[in-house]
């Protein structure tokens, strides 16, 4: 008597799946060369778009602008930064907002934000209480206080890339140190400017600490 012999069944190649094209792009990193000026340029995007919204509401946001001694204007320390007097105002202060911001965001996201904090706030506040009477607009404060960043931070560490850095921006940008000089005839505000450079050395310093306040700082950490 034959027994029937159990056959087994063919089984269907496995498929393997395919690969994720999404899994294989990096991942956007603002710090990066590109990341970081990527990042700058959608910053100054912010800025002409608020421009240009104020611009066609007939520039009534300007209301929101800084006004030294006056309580009504001390919210403009937070938000004179975003608005503009003209078009060519902004035009003039983008390149080196992108490129000025550039230098610093490649240190880290983290000091950036610090940084450009400390200028807005102290460098606005400090503005608030001397400049002279009227309305202050503009992100030039921001930049100044970039730039005085920059040349703290090398003085502080005596790093060869950052004195390096400081160096570049200096030499590019040399035509913005006038802007920290005294003026009566200039549309500007020079004392917007020198406040917010003094910020800027005061963020070097407080991030960049040397000798015994260094020491202090590690035994801390």
């Amino acid at each position: 008597m034959s027994t029937a012999e159990e056959v087994p069944e063919p089984q269907s190649p496995k498929l393997r799946p395919l690969p994720n094209s999404e899994s294989t792009e990096p991942p956007f990193e603002p710090t990066s060369w590109g990341g970081a000026l990527a990042f700058m340029a959608f910053c100054a995007g912010v800025l002409w778009a608020v421009q240009i919204a104020n611009t066609v509401d007939d520039h009534r946001l300007d209301r929101f602008g800084l006004r030294p001694r006056e309580v009504d204007g001390l919210w403009g320390v937070l938000t004179t930064t975003f608005l503009h007097n003209s078009a060519w105002q902004l035009i003039s202060s983008t390149g080196p907002f992108v490129l000025i911001g550039w230098v610093i965001l490649l240190s880290g996201m983290r000091t950036w934000l610090t940084v450009t904090g400390l200028v807005i706030v102290l460098g606005g506040i400090a503005t608030w209480l001397i400049a002279p009477s009227g309305l202050i607009l503009g992100c030039s404060g921001l930049i100044f206080g970039w730039m005085g960043y920059l040349l703290a931070r090398a003085y502080f560490t005596r790093r060869i890339l950052w004195i390096l850095s400081a160096v570049a921006v200096a030499f590019f940008f040399s035509g913005l140190f006038a802007g920290l000089l005294p003026s009566i005839n200039s549309k500007s505000s020079w004392q917007a400017h020198v406040c917010s450079f003094a910020a800027g050395i005061v963020a070097g310093w407080l991030l960049h600490p040397r000798g015994a306040r260094a020491e202090k700082r590690t035994s801390l950490s």
